[in-house]
C-alpha cells in the first residue's frame, strides 16, 4: 500500500512514518512539511493513501482534501489532527478515517484494516456480474414533496437522517447547478447559532446529504466549489422545470392552444414543496402559484368570451378547489349561475366563500362581492 504524509511539523512526520512502518505491507513514497511542494507531487504519483494533518499555516488540510478529492477520487484520505471537533469537517469530505495525535500502532492497524476493506469490496464489485443497465434519465417531483424515481420507475420519498438535512438539500435543490456558498447557507439554516461551531454543523450535515444521495451519485451530485457548494442534476427530468417549460411556451387562448392549456393546468398537481414550512421557500411557491392562476384563469375568461359556460365552470371549480382562498374564482362561479337561474347553487357558493375566509383568514368576504350578493338577494326577493 503507496502512502504519502503531509504535516508541516517534521518531528511529527517522523513519528507517524516510525507507527506506520510497524505494520505489513505499507510503503511511504513522500513526505512533505511543505504543503504546495505535497500537493504537486501528490497530483502526479501513484498513491494509495494520503495521511494528511488538518491545521497547517500555508493551506488547511480541509482545503487541500477538496483539492486532492477533485483529482484523485480513489484515494483514500485520512486526517490526523490533535482535536476530535474536526472529525466532522473529514467525514464533510468522506474522509475515510481521521486519527488524532499522537497516534498509536493499534489505531494504525484499524485504519488500514479499514481500507484494505474499502478496497477489496472495489475489487468484489468489479469483478461480479455487470449490474442491469442505468435508466438514460430520472424524474425528481417538487410539486406538493420531493419524491425522486428509483428505478425501475417509482417514485419515493427520501429518508433524511436529520430535519437540517433535508433542508440543505432542498435548499441546494432549489439553486440547482449554482454555486451556493456557506456563509449563505450558515445564514439560512442556522441564523442563531455561535459562529466557531455552525460550520462544525454545516460539514456534518453535508455528510449526512451526500450519504442519502448515494444510490443517485449518477444523477445527483453535490460538489465543493470555492468557498462553498453546488448540486448538479444530471439526466433528470424535473417536474417543476417541465411545468415551466410548458407554461412558457403557451400562447394566447384559442381553440388550437386548448390542449396546451389544459395540460399546464391539470400538470399542477400541488405548490411547490407545498408539505414544507420553510420561510426561504415563499417566494418561489407565490411566484408559480400566480404563473398557475394567471393560466387558469386565462383558459376560464377565454371560454366564457366564446360562450362556453360549462367549460369555464370546470376552470373556476378547479382553481376553488386548489386555491380555496382565491375569492376570484368563487364570484366567477356565482355569476355564472346567476346568470344561468340556479339560485341555490348562487347561495351555496357565498356560503363556501364565506366560510373558508372566516376558517382561514377571520375575514368577510370582499365588500365588492358582498355588495354584488346582498344585490342579488334583493333581486331574487331571497331573505335569509
Amino acid at each position: 500500500m503507496k502512502v504519502i504524509l503531509i504535516d508541516d511539523e517534521l518531528l511529527a512526520i517522523e513519528f507517524l512514518e516510525r507507527q506506520l512502518m510497524k505494520l505489513p505491507d505499507i510503503e511511504i513514497v513522500g513526505t512533505y512539511s511543505d504543503v504546495k511542494s505535497g500537493r504537486a507531487e501528490i497530483l502526479h504519483k501513484a498513491v494509495d493513501v494520503i495521511f494528511l494533518d488538518i491545521s497547517m499555516p500555508e493551506m488547511s488540510g480541509i482545503e487541500l482534501a477538496e483539492d486532492i478529492v477533485r483529482s484523485k477520487p480513489d484515494v483514500s484520505i485520512v486526517f490526523v489532527t490533535a482535536f476530535h471537533d474536526y472529525a466532522v469537517q473529514a467525514f464533510e469530505l468522506e474522509a475515510l478515517d481521521y486519527v488524532v495525535k499522537p497516534v498509536s500502532v493499534q489505531r494504525l492497524a484499524k485504519t488500514i484494516e479499514r481500507i484494505q476493506k474499502r478496497t477489496n469490496n472495489q475489487l468484489v464489485i468489479g469483478e461480479a456480474a455487470e449490474k442491469p443497465a442505468l435508466p438514460s434519465s430520472i424524474r425528481i417531483q417538487l410539486f406538493r414533496q420531493l419524491m425522486i424515481e428509483r428505478p425501475p420507475g417509482e417514485l419515493k420519498l427520501l429518508q433524511w437522517r436529520t430535519n437540517k438535512a433535508q433542508e440543505l438539500f432542498l435548499y441546494l435543490l432549489q439553486y440547482r447547478g449554482q454555486p451556493v456558498r456557506k456563509s449563505m447557507l450558515v445564514e439560512v439554516l442556522w441564523p442563531d447559532y455561535e459562529i466557531d461551531r455552525v460550520y462544525a454543523q454545516l460539514y456534518n450535515t453535508v455528510y449526512h446529504v451526500r450519504q442519502t444521495l448515494r444510490p443517485f451519485t449518477d444523477y445527483v451530485k453535490l460538489e465543493t466549489v470555492a468557498e462553498g457548494y453546488i448540486l448538479q442534476l444530471q439526466n433528470v427530468l424535473v417536474d417543476v422545470d417541465e411545468w415551466k417549460s410548458l407554461q412558457t411556451a403557451l400562447t394566447a387562448p384559442s381553440m388550437e392552444a386548448v390542449k396546451d392549456y389544459l395540460r399546464v393546468i391539470e400538470a399542477y398537481t400541488g405548490d411547490y414543496l407545498g408539505e414544507y414550512d420553510y420561510w426561504w421557500l415563499e417566494s418561489e411557491r407565490e411566484r408559480l402559484k400566480a404563473l398557475w392562476l394567471h393560466t387558469s384563469f386565462a383558459l376560464a375568461g377565454w371560454y366564457e368570451e366564446q360562450g362556453l359556460t360549462g367549460e369555464a365552470e370546470k376552470c373556476f371549480l378547479k382553481i376553488c378547489d386548489i386555491f380555496p382562498q382565491e375569492e376570484t374564482s368563487h364570484f366567477a362561479l356565482m355569476q355564472i349561475y346567476a346568470g344561468q337561474q340556479m339560485n341555490n347553487k348562487v347561495l351555496l357558493q357565498y356560503s363556501r366563500l364565506e366560510s373558508v375566509m372566516q376558517e382561514e383568514l377571520g375575514v368577510e368576504p370582499s365588500i365588492h362581492i358582498v355588495e354584488w350578493y346582498e344585490a342579488w338577494k334583493k333581486k331574487m326577493k331571497i331573505y335569509i
